[in-house]
């Protein structure tokens, strides 16, 4: 193992594998060393070549900022000498085809649940869906009823979960933020994770448990004062059908007597609905019936080069079997924007990805902030330093695929292939949208160690460094650390992760779910005014 990366040619840095010290002579991969000037944490950047203050810095092939200051070779690069370039970038829309070749040999299959929408799920849950905050304490009452020892008898039931939220009422109803709102919650409602549903309320707020509990109907239909019939082009993302074979039933606290007897109601309700789920039982099913989910939290200079295009080639593999990967996290491919747009299939689908950048500046300027402000401090100590590295990394999880389509935040996932959804960079946010779209299983790299969950979807962390993994290894599914350490190749981890997203997929746990978390991070995207 050398003691630099060279991730492209013409790159002005290199990527450091270990921690280095003054006077080091750091090896680069084709033998030649670089005698170190300074303190070079592992996976943070040494410059190859001298940059002269004002010029670009280049990784990847792709300019990541200017030089604050003249960088020698050898010279750390990080905050103290790189800054921000918001220089124009091209985005071309479309035009770069890449043709995912299907292996030879049997397709992979998976044992999931087929919903009569023709979805399947990878878990088999029983949900309590809240309407409004007001009734999130009681829902966390009903399922605490339900521990793991007295579900031991329905060996089909992944659990009870009481997905509760800080939103609801206060909204204005036909705004974005009612309407983000009211779509994230169908969206779990109508999950294919989820065989039932228990919908409460208090019986006063915004949205009423009638128009999540609904099968079918316009929102006016629903009793959603305010609020109008949908676009139609928007319909099946904010009112996609639930399941006919997914058990609804809602009530309010109001109507029922308050909390304890709601409590009482709702446990009775329950314990109805489990045999029912119990019986569902999983079927073969073919690998084009995943909808995976890409994320990222706590980055590191590690994860472009080790966790991320990992991930990409398995979503890649994914992809060219027919099935569906998503991609999100708006703000952290920004200035990687072009990198999508060309693989674009339609212009339509490059220009509402770049149209969604454009509402996120806006969107920043009014809440006094810029889309430079990323990287986080975590990020930073991690050997990232601007947003247009971040960002570099962070596309790199959607490998090499054609962009199918581009959907806006919780909106159902109905194309197959390589997609994206905008949402907040913010982890819990973030995968909720993802989540509430249709995606039945979710990959989330880390390079940091992040903790995340998202019932009652699975999540598999992936570590991008081997230090990190050994600190972390009781939360971590997979050290793709690895591939930098030389024991193991990038198209080696990454079919270890395609194996390990269909071993998760027909119901074995991932660390988060042992551990019994995820329900806590279901956190919709607040928009708009609160009156």
């Amino acid at each position: 193992m050398s003691d630099l990366l060279v991730l492209r040619d013409g790159d002005d840095v290199a990527v450091a594998t270990r921690d280095l010290t003054p006077g080091d002579r750091a090896v680069t991969p084709d033998g030649s060393t670089v005698v170190v000037h300074g303190d070079v944490p592992r996976g943070h950047k040494l410059a190859l070549r001298a940059v002269a203050t004002g010029d670009p810095v280049r990784k990847y092939g792709q300019t990541i900022g200017v030089a604050t200051a003249d960088i020698a070779v050898g010279d750390h690069v990080h905050a103290h000498n790189l800054g921000f370039d918001p220089g124009e970038r091209e985005a071309p829309l479309g035009g770069t085809r890449t043709e995912l070749v299907v292996p030879d040999g049997p397709r992979p299959t998976f044992r999931g649940y087929r919903r009569a929408d023709g979805r399947v799920g990878t878990r088999n849950y029983v949900a309590i869906l809240t309407s409004v905050n007001c009734s999130a304490s009681t829902a966390k009452m009903i399922a605490d009823r339900f521990p793991q020892d007295e579900l031991d008898a329905f060996e089909n039931v992944d659990g009870v979960i009481a997905l509760t939220h800080t939103s609801g009422c206060g909204l204005v109803p036909d705004s974005e933020g009612g309407q983000v709102l009211l779509r994230t919650l169908r969206g779990y409602a109508a999950h294919p994770n989820v065989a039932a549903v228990l919908v409460l309320g208090l019986g006063c707020e915004m949205v009423p448990g009638s128009a999540l509990a609904a099968r079918s109907g316009t929102v006016a239909d629903l009793g959603m004062p305010g609020i109008g019939a949908p676009d139609p082009a928007e319909s099946s993302g904010l009112l996609a059908g639930i399941p006919e074979d997914t058990v609804v039933r809602s009530m309010t606290i109001q109507e029922t007597g308050g909390i304890r007897a709601t409590v009482r109601a709702g446990v009775e309700e329950i314990r109805a609905m489990l045999p029912t789920v119990n019986a569902r039982q999983r079927t073969e099913c073919d690998v084009s019936e995943l909808v995976l989910g890409l994320n990222c939290g706590g980055s590191d200079g590690y994860s472009g080069i080790t966790a991320n295009p990992a991930l990409g080639w398995a979503s890649d593999r994914i992809v060219a079997y027919g099935g569906t990967s998503v991609l999100a996290e708006t703000p952290e491919v920004y200035g990687a924007e072009h990198l999508l747009t060309a693989r674009a299939t339609r212009p339509e689908v490059a220009k509402k990805l770049l149209d969604q950048l454009e509402w996120w500046r806006s969107y920043m300027a009014a809440g006094q902030g810029t889309l430079d402000n990323n990287p986080s401090p975590g990020n930073k100590a991690g050997g990232l330093t601007t947003i247009l590295e971040k960002s570099l990394g962070a596309v790199a999880k959607g490998g090499q695929a054609d962009l199918a389509a581009v959907y806006d935040y919780a909106e159902a996932i109905t194309d197959r292939g390589f997609t994206f959804m905008d949402t907040p960079g913010y982890d819990p946010v973030s995968v909720t949208g993802i989540v509430a779209g249709g995606a039945n299983v979710v990959v989330f790299t880390t390079g940091r160690g992040s903790v995340f969950g998202c019932r009652p979807t699975p999540s598999i962390k992936v570590a991008t460094n081997t230090p990190m993994y050994e600190r972390m290894s009781e939360d971590m599914d997979l050290n793709a650390g690895r591939i930098v350490d030389g024991t193991a190749s990038l198209e080696e981890v990454g079919a270890e992760l395609l194996a390990m997203i269909l071993a998760v997929a027909s119901g074995e746990q991932t660390v988060s779910e042992e551990l019994g978390i995820g329900a806590e991070e279901f956190i919709p995207w607040h928009l708009g005014a609160v009156t």
